[in-house]
């Protein structure tokens, strides 16, 4: 469990560092536009009150506590479930990043009322209108990490050996 702790805590620094600087460092929440790398790379500033991309994004108090909630049960359970498996190690380090990049939204949300948002990436002709953050991108890969990199029960490396008499 040790990776998943390192790689969570690791997650939810850089996000809340990121945040920090680019929003209240670089001012971007007064001047609201930075092209870094147009069109790749721009910080548009952002509050997001709904899940990823602002969808469900209502703004109403009761919504942020339900975000809140669901990331929290989703964080324990995570955590539950590392922590009584035997998963491999890109396994436990992709549920660090998703519970770490998770809870850094959570903390946005106690502190501010929403998710502080700030990366555009646009390309080819095609202009991006969405901005999302760094935890939004730790919890989409630790996701996809623990899909592709835990072991499920039934596989013989899942399953508890028997004891012989």
């Amino acid at each position: 469990m040790r990776s998943f702790l390192v790689f969570g805590i690791l997650a939810f620094a850089i996000d809340q560092i990121s945040k920090y600087l680019v929003i209240h460092t670089m001012e971007l929440a007064r001047i609201r536009s930075i092209d870094v790398v147009p069109p790749l790379l721009n910080f548009r500033y952002g509050e997001n009150r709904g899940i990823n991309f602002g969808l469900f994004g209502g703004g109403s108090d009761a919504s942020r506590w339900i975000l809140i909630a669901l990331a929290a049960v989703i964080c324990v359970a995570v955590t539950i479930w590392l922590a009584r498996s035997a998963q491999p190690r890109l396994a436990r380090i992709s549920g660090g990043l998703l519970v770490g990049g998770a809870l850094a939204n959570v903390l946005d949300r106690l502190l501010y009322g929403y998710v502080l948002d700030f990366l555009n990436m646009s390309c080819c002709g095609i202009e991006n209108p969405f901005v999302f953050n760094i935890a939004d991108v730790f919890i989409f890969a630790g996701a996809l990490g623990l899909i592709f990199f835990s072991r499920d029960g039934n596989s013989a490396a899942g399953k508890p050996r028997k004891k012989h008499k």
